[in-house]
């Protein structure tokens, strides 16, 4: 099977002005893979996301998708392109119902949206029970579902996840990294994930990239990583 790349970065630098925070990053992501980043605090992950979400004005560099460089491109027009960015936090409004959260991210669908509305419904029954509740009012886990179902009502091509497990159960956690495994292989939705927690990152990425200090320090198989010494010796002192 012949890889077809979605997604390009290269040489990407990154200020948070008057701070360089990513130093000549290259990544790339092929359609249908999930691709990890991760790395200590401070290394810049989540800075990496927010450039292709197109949320950082101050960078240089290239950031190519679908062979197309968007590295001057808005958040309003990338995510009309199928890209789609589920932040650290989860980010929901909590004064809107869970309903109300949902139809926010087909913001810019035209027609009817209820077959999206079912879909997330059937991936998330929990968000189907509590539809008509103040978002504000769930539990952390359910917030970070209703955030996951935003970005997935518009159908996204590449979803960035921020930190998807952060202050989440383990058994919640569990269940939103299975989702996003299950939502990958059976609707082709490719994901660039940032996350804390590399012992599961790596367990179900097809490839992943190790930063240090926003510069690239190691990149392999999820797997491969996932045995590597050094990975193990920094990275993996704690269980899932």
């Amino acid at each position: 099977m012949v890889e077809k790349r979605l997604l390009d970065i290269r040489n990407l630098d990154s200020w948070y002005w008057p701070i360089q925070i990513l130093h000549g990053v290259n990544m790339h992501l092929n359609e249908g893979e999930i691709v990890s980043i991760i790395g200590p605090n401070g290394a810049g992950k989540s800075t990496v996301l927010k450039n292709i979400f197109g949320l950082i004005s101050k960078r240089k560099g290239h950031i190519f998708y679908k062979g197309k460089n968007i590295i001057k491109d808005k958040a309003s027009d990338i995510v009309k392109k199928g890209i789609t960015f589920v932040p650290q936090g989860r980010s929901v409004f909590p004064s809107m119902t869970v309903r109300e959260n949902l139809e926010l991210g087909a913001y810019i669908k035209k027609g009817d949206i209820e077959a999206e509305m079912k879909e997330i419904f059937r991936k998330f029954p929990r968000l189907k029970e509590r539809q008509s509740q103040k978002a504000g009012l769930l539990s952390g886990g359910e917030q970070q579902m209703v955030a996951i179902g935003r970005a997935l009502m518009l159908r996204p091509k590449l979803m960035l996840l921020d930190e998807p497990s952060l202050g989440l159960s383990p058994q919640i956690k569990k269940m939103i990294f299975e989702k996003v495994v299950d939502i990958n292989k059976n609707e082709g939705i490719s994901f660039m994930i940032v996350e804390q927690n590399a012992k599961i990152s790596l367990s179900l990425s097809d490839r992943a990239y190790v930063l240090e200090l926003g510069r690239n320090k190691l990149d392999g198989p999820g797997k491969q990583l996932l045995k590597d010494p050094k990975i193990q010796s920094i990275y993996l002192g704690g269980g899932v």
